[in-house]
């Protein structure tokens, strides 16, 4: 019995050693990170690493879901993009979108625009937490999902119904079973930006801007360099 008991000291012991030389080596590279100097990129203005706008503008991104009780919440991500075809990927921190994601499986997007500023903004500012009726104080309404365990809200007229496929370190994986849209925003059945009017987050001016005139054709433009 005295030599399981010191056996298993030992394998105590040599954990801990291992553990301590970890954390010291981590430290060590948290140390060289923050030690590190950003050197500068001659003839422009540097702002270093500190709240880098990685891209921008952003999306402004609604995502409507239900809660326990089945009341309707919305909010506002700027961390959004497509990750495939029928693929969109949001970083999220701990919000009561969050918790309902993970009641329901659940949520369906649509795109902020120049009609709904101000609407946005506030599900944006204020958390479903503290105003379980937000939805309804904004002045809008909700169609449930005939695809998805989510509200549809009415007054966007561009929707991705999705499913939740993981939701892992912040990172939400949908996947997008329907895209739906009023028929204002058509022309020639397709979607129209000029007529959607979406708005984009921008990080720099903190501020939100309207889309402009289209300035080029995607995989059309640049053919001039190939000629």
């Amino acid at each position: 019995m005295n030599k399981v008991l010191l056996a298993a000291a030992l394998l105590l012991m040599l954990a801990g050693c291992g553990n301590e030389k970890t954390n010291q080596r981590n430290e060590n590279v948290n140390m060289n990170t923050t030690k590190e100097t950003t050197k500068e990129v001659v003839g422009r203005k540097n702002f270093g690493s500190e709240r880098a706008l990685v891209t921008t503008p952003q999306p402004c991104v609604m995502i409507a879901t239900w809660d326990e009780q089945k009341n309707p919440d919305v909010m506002m991500a700027a961390w959004a993009g497509q990750l495939d075809y029928n693929q969109i990927v949001i970083s999220l921190s701990p919000h009561k979108t969050t918790d309902n994601l993970a009641l329901t499986g659940a949520f369906t997007i649509s795109f902020a625009d120049e009609r709904t500023v101000a609407q946005s903004d506030y599900f944006g500012i204020v958390s479903g937490n503290d105003v379980p009726d937000k939805v309804a104080r904004a002045g809008f309404t909700i169609t449930p999902s005939p695809n998805v365990n989510a509200p549809i809200i009415n007054e966007y007229p561009l929707t991705l119904e999705c499913r939740v496929v993981s939701f892992e370190n912040g990172m939400l994986i949908g996947e997008v079973v329907n895209q739906s849209a009023d028929e204002s925003i058509l022309t020639d059945g397709k979607v129209d930006l000029t007529k959607l009017k979406p708005i984009v987050f921008d990080a720099a001016g903190v501020c939100y801007r309207a889309l402009g005139d289209s300035v080029g054709k995607a995989w059309g433009s640049g053919k001039v360099y190939m000629e």
